[in-house]
């Protein structure tokens, strides 16, 4: 497999696509020594990394199964779930927005998307973008994934009231907000997010690894947001019986165990999520 040079982004950090020793045909994007996408070229539809499986099953699930949506991803990394709803949902109108216009250049260089695909890219800081789109998609967009992470960290203007406020009325009714949080002990990052995705939405759900959810580990939550009440949609135990295992939701009360003490973060409270420990992206 030819895979083009690594690059420097305009923030310093270096980026390059990288063969799966393992996997025969996939690659991964790596962000400063941080493994941030995983593609299987030969079958978009396997996903790797475990908050993405888990994002994956949510989209499996919260319309017809196989019917196209509307989808707007915030963050493009290596367009992963861009290409896993083009090839489980053919049809798909998907929009994404992508800070780092080199890093969109370098991943459709080594990885091109589906000719097919109805994905429409937009370079520029997701928060800046989400106040210029066009009136056409209020009211439009059956999903929005907010995945934005400048190397290892999410940044933290786009973690605030203020942000997500743009996001809302970009919704269709029944639409959900899917937002990826990474967090370590004590859960500060991600509790904050849970009490700003409470205060602006009617039910919020978050899913993960039993020991991440209750704080004793670095690992990724998964926020499940809607005006739709969570509790009454019958999809959600498949999709904890989906895994990836082990795995737990917390719904309800025990959400808003998760939430207690915390604040909803506005802009002049934000901070980026932590970094994670490097030993945990170290490879052989």
């Amino acid at each position: 497999m030819n895979l083009p040079d690594p690059i420097t982004l305009s923030s310093g950090l270096s980026a390059e696509v990288e063969e799966d020793r393992w996997v025969p045909g996939a690659v991964q994007l790596v962000v400063d020594g941080t493994p941030q996408s995983h593609v299987n070229l030969a079958d978009p539809s396997e996903l790797f990394f475990e908050y993405i499986r888990r994002i994956g099953h949510v989209i499996d699930l919260f319309r017809t199964p196989g019917a196209p949506i509307s989808a707007l991803h915030l963050g493009g990394g290596a367009f992963t779930l861009p290409r896993y709803v083009e090839a489980t949902r053919p049809g798909s109108r998907q929009q994404v927005v992508e800070l780092e216009g080199a890093l969109v250049d370098l991943v459709r260089e080594a990885a091109p998307l589906p000719k097919r695909a109805s994905i429409r890219v937009r370079r520029g800081d997701a928060r800046e973008v989400l106040g210029k789109l066009p009136d056409g998609m209020r009211g439009a967009m059956d999903l929005v994934v907010v995945d934005i992470f400048a190397g290892a960290q999410t940044p933290a203007h786009v973690s605030s009231v203020e942000f997500y406020e743009l996001i809302r009325p970009l919704l269709a009714p029944g639409g959900l907000v899917v937002v990826n949080a990474a967090d370590g002990a004590g859960l500060p990052f991600v509790r904050g997010q849970a009490a700003t995705l409470a205060g602006l939405f009617t039910s919020v759900a978050a899913i993960a690894e039993p020991q991440v959810l209750k704080g004793r580990r670095f690992g990724n939550v998964v926020f499940v947001a809607s005006d739709t009440d969570l509790e009454a949609l019958d999809w959600l135990p498949r999709l904890l019986a989906g895994g990836p295992h082990p795995a737990r939701m917390l719904v309800g009360a025990e959400f808003s165990d998760l939430t207690r003490g915390a604040r909803p973060v506005t802009d002049a409270t934000a901070v980026a999520s932590p970094l994670p420990a490097r030993e945990l992206f170290e490879r052989g």
